[in-house]
């Protein structure tokens, strides 16, 4: 995962306290995952002191790897941790990445802009290094770290996490005289949100990059809610587990057992402005969406008809609209107060140009309510008889207590006993796998084997 430092990330919103690094650190560590922090802004003079101390600090914490942008932080005294080459290093080229390489970094995270083929000859040229690629979220309209628009017009530059995001924004599209350009209906474009691209989604695209020689997937992510972290890494979770199906491998499967959720995944279901490859296979048309910026989630239908505060609607088979859902047309969006038949009533008085527009959902409360997922790390529990008590292990934690052996008078129930109270491991990470107990069988009362149980866990 990758996360913000309190400072010097790409996103200046998005940044989060040592505090909390540890925490996290800590957590996902747990898991075996590992945690890589962004410092990847370019620095002013008086910031590189800062930023090394920063570095060393997360160092210590336990961070497995720094994004950085800022190649002249190389130039000073960092700590001996892993180095990224973040996206705003602006790497499309077999030559920029080599040179990353030879300046010591580990991976490289790709430029979103790059073609299949693009990534295959840096991989090829450059085969000892890590290569990491965006698959899916939000997309900028200029290449990767070259963006100056926010900075000329608001002095707030894109590389210093700042970006002010013009390219959400309405414009009117004018000729060489000034005057404003037609669209295909004849409309004039005018106030519409053109450089607003759609998102990517290259969930059908993953043994394809895979074969070009990338090692690993980013999900832009910064800035969204729970909701969509959840959807989003369990739809990718699911990609990759059919690409290890087809492929026959076996270390993936382990890990499906251990996970739970109560949802189908569905990147339409959180936050989405619709869907592109993005130049992986060329060009392609209607990357952008016109109409709005913001989430428009999943097509359900058409208005048919509008009337008072109601809507009628043809909605696609297999769609059940709840009270609360959130709804959107063009730009416009509004919530679900009441559902009967095929006629909604909605939160504010709709027009008549809503007729024909394709409707969408960009909130359903069902699945939002429903959305959690688990997952459970396996571990071996093995109580051994010791010369003065006995010592448990559970998975690779272990502790030795002192105790006075009194033998059981019902073998079968103490033994019973232990096992069920060593496997009680309630809200923590883990699940009981095995459970041995390599003793003869003792009274240990329900309160000890607890105690046991806790302190060793810890």
């Amino acid at each position: 995962m990758y996360i913000g430092a309190p400072a010097y990330g790409a996103r200046q919103a998005a940044g989060n306290s040592l505090e909390d690094l540890a925490e996290v650190v800590r957590y996902a560590h747990t898991y075996g995952v590992q945690v890589l922090v962004t410092l990847n802004t370019l620095l002013h003079e008086d910031e590189y002191a800062h930023a090394v101390a920063l570095a060393h600090t997360l160092y210590k914490i336990g961070v497995d790897a720094l994004i950085i942008q800022d190649l002249h932080l190389l130039d000073f005294d960092l700590p001996p941790i892993r180095f990224h080459a973040s996206t705003q290093c602006d790497n499309r080229t077999p030559e920029q990445v080599k040179r990353l390489k030879e300046l010591g970094f580990k991976r490289v995270v790709l430029a979103r802009e790059l073609g299949i083929d693009e990534i295959r000859a840096i991989h090829e040229a450059v085969p000892d290094i890590e290569l990491e690629a965006f698959v899916h979220g939000a997309l900028c309209v200029s290449y990767s770290g070259r963006c100056y628009i926010s900075e000329v017009l608001a002095g707030r530059s894109a590389n210093r996490g700042a970006c002010a995001q013009f390219c959400r924004m309405a414009y009117d599209l004018l000729d060489a005289n000034g005057n404003e350009v037609l669209d295909e209906h004849g409309e004039p474009i005018h106030q519409r949100y053109l450089l607003s691209l759609q998102d990517m989604d290259r969930s059908a695209y993953l043994q394809e990059l895979i074969d070009a020689g990338v090692t690993t997937f980013k999900i832009e992510g910064r800035l969204k809610d729970t909701d969509y972290v959840t959807n989003i890494t369990a739809y990718y979770r699911d990609a990759i587990d059919r690409y290890a199906e087809r492929q026959k491998t076996a270390s993936l499967k382990e890990k499906r057992h251990l996970y739970s959720r109560t949802f189908e995944p569905n990147p339409e279901k959180t936050f989405h402005r619709g869907a592109t490859d993005y130049f992986l296979h060329g060009r392609t048309p209607h990357m952008a969406n016109w109409n709005t910026p913001k989430s428009t989630g999943e097509y359900i239908g058409e208005a048919l008809e509008a009337r008072g505060n109601m809507l009628r609607v043809r909605l696609k088979e297999g769609v059940v609209l709840h009270n609360g859902d959130g709804l959107t047309i063009g730009s416009e969006g509004f919530s679900v107060n009441g559902v009967e038949g095929n006629i909604i009533k909605i939160n504010k008085t709709p027009e008549s140009r809503y007729i024909g527009i394709p409707l969408y959902r960009n909130l359903d409360v069902e699945f939002t309510k429903n959305l959690h997922s688990e997952r459970r790390i396996p571990v071996d529990i093995v109580l051994r008889e010791t010369e003065n008590g006995f010592s448990l292990r559970i998975g690779d934690k272990e502790r030795t207590f002192d105790y006075v052996k009194e033998p059981a008078k019902n073998a079968d129930k103490a033994l019973e006993t232990i096992r069920t109270q060593l496997s009680k491991l309630g809200d923590t990470p883990y699940v009981a796998r095995e459970i041995r107990i390599e003793s003869a069988p003792y009274f240990i009362p329900i309160s000890i084997l607890n105690e046991w149980r806790r302190t060793t866990i810890i």
